[in-house]
């Protein structure tokens, strides 16, 4: 590690080998080979004259990459996909002549470009279903465990934790299916020549416009699509970036609105990230137990979606057929967010295998709320043993505002059920009315609910790709 110069973060501290191999000079390298020998073969199986001895001498060489020579020839020709032809052309000589036939410089950075997506996608899909299992796990053990709504922060309706998990289990099943629409639709740039028209590839097949179509689609199959872009203009169209980091943008959404909430219930004592025996929480607070996964999921998240903005501005500013200013900007953009996200992922999967929930807090604030709730159930009782419905109404509105005296201003235990009991109009048997408050006589169908959503919309997704689950989710620091 050279610490005399700039090291990013995502790679120094957060993202997965998997993601940070798929954006190195390796992966993307080794593809602009793969792809010179795709086109190599499918011009070769359509009639051109190169060899078998030229294709496996590529092929040989598709990982002997001299990154010095190529970075030299950069220097002097300005342009990095000439420098890798030559590079290449000089580690296997009997191929120079036909490597990158008929190609322009997006044959190779635009279709690897998009490989890079593909594979991406794959990864960021695998972690989308370990933590769509896990927080499946989560809400079906919590299903019955009644805890505050809250709207604007203030105590609503009961709901249960295992509920409120299912709100975050259906953002994430928003972003899931779309990720898989991306997946299903991403096309192959392929084959188009230097504007779009395979002008080139028009002379090399003798004006043989179904042997150029056959060219496009033999060499998208071997590089693994079976969809490709039908018109291009140089490039693909910068629509995908932009649609794909909208993707990536959806899921840091997703998961920083779950910090939110976790932050505050960690507030709140009655939910809590993990927090590892030796683990520091203020180097001045020993006490303290920072939500330190919860922060870092949020702090990554709006960096990506930061981002939506960039691509978007790439797409649109496009000029006819292609022009280099979408270049730096891809080399930036794409690749960090796909590296977030992927952190994102691992954080949100480890806080999900030690999520702690300390149910007896969670009662506690219930019942500090719950006697103002009781009291529409109040009302209903003493209407059925004969009140009248608007001074029962009138009084529990009085009793209410006492009662919320003792406890805002006074610091006092809510005596709402107290006073209530003491007033002769209500003529309540205090063994029943006690029984009311339940909490789980106030939690509606939340725990039906719980059950039918992730039987019904999670587990066929977990089932149908099990294969995936099990990855590793330890953080780096």
């Amino acid at each position: 590690m050279n610490n005399e110069i700039y090291s990013n973060p995502l790679c120094e501290r957060y993202s997965s080998k998997e993601m940070m191999y798929n954006f190195s000079p390796d992966k993307k390298f080794s593809t602009w080979r793969k792809l010179w020998i795709a086109l190599a073969e499918a011009e070769k199986e359509l009639g051109l004259d190169i060899t078998d001895e030229q294709i496996e001498e590529m092929k040989k060489n598709i990982l002997n990459i001299d990154y010095d020579l190529a970075a030299k020839k950069e220097k002097e020709f300005r342009h990095d996909v000439m420098a890798h032809v030559h590079t290449f052309g000089t580690q296997v000589p009997i191929a120079m002549p036909i490597i990158h036939l008929g190609a322009t410089s997006a044959y190779v950075g635009d279709n690897t470009d998009l490989i890079q997506i593909k594979d991406g996608l794959a990864l960021v899909k695998a972690k989308l279903v370990n933590i769509m299992n896990n927080l499946a796990k989560f809400a079906l053990e919590n299903k019955n465990v009644p805890t505050l709504g809250f709207t604007h922060f203030q105590a609503a309706q009961l709901t249960t934790v295992g509920k409120r998990a299912t709100l975050w289990l259906q953002s994430l099943l928003l972003d899931f299916e779309e990720l898989e629409f991306r997946e299903k639709t991403l096309r192959f740039r392929g084959v188009k020549g230097t504007t779009g028209t395979q002008a080139s590839f028009r002379d090399l097949f003798n004006g043989n416009f179904d042997k150029v179509e056959k060219l496009d689609e033999m060499v998208s199959n071997k590089m693994g699509f079976d969809k490709k872009f039908g018109v291009t203009g140089q490039t693909y169209d910068r629509k995908i970036d932009s649609e794909i980091m909208n993707l990536l943008a959806n899921i840091a959404q997703s998961a920083h609105k779950f910090t939110n909430d976790l932050r505050l219930l960690q507030h709140l004592k009655e939910i809590e990230e993990p927090f590892e025996k030796n683990q520091i929480g203020s180097s001045a607070m020993a006490y303290k137990r920072n939500p330190m996964r919860s922060e870092r999921i949020s702090s990554l998240a709006k960096f990506v979606i930061s981002l939506q903005q960039s691509t978007a501005m790439t797409a649109a500013t496009q000029w006819f057929e292609r022009t280099l200013d979408d270049s730096a900007n891809k080399r930036l953009a794409l690749p960090q967010a796909f590296l977030a996200v992927d952190a994102i992922l691992i954080i949100w999967n480890n806080i999900m295998e030690g999520l702690v929930v300390y149910e007896k807090i969670i009662n506690k604030h219930i019942m500090a709320e719950l006697p103002f709730m009781a009291t529409e159930y109040v009302i209903m009782e003493c209407v059925k043993a004969g009140g009248d419905r608007q001074e029962l109404h009138e009084r529990i509105r009085l009793h209410s505002m006492e009662a919320s005296k003792q406890v805002k201003i006074e610091g006092k235990e809510n005596d709402l059920i107290d006073r209530i009991i003491a007033d002769d109009y209500f003529k309540l048997d205090k063994e029943k009315l006690l029984s009311l408050l339940n909490p789980k006589n106030f939690i509606g169908f939340a725990a039906e609910q719980t059950e039918k959503f992730v039987n019904n919309e999670i587990k066929p997704i977990v089932e149908k790709y099990k294969d995936l689950l099990g990855i590793d989710s330890d953080l780096r620091v």
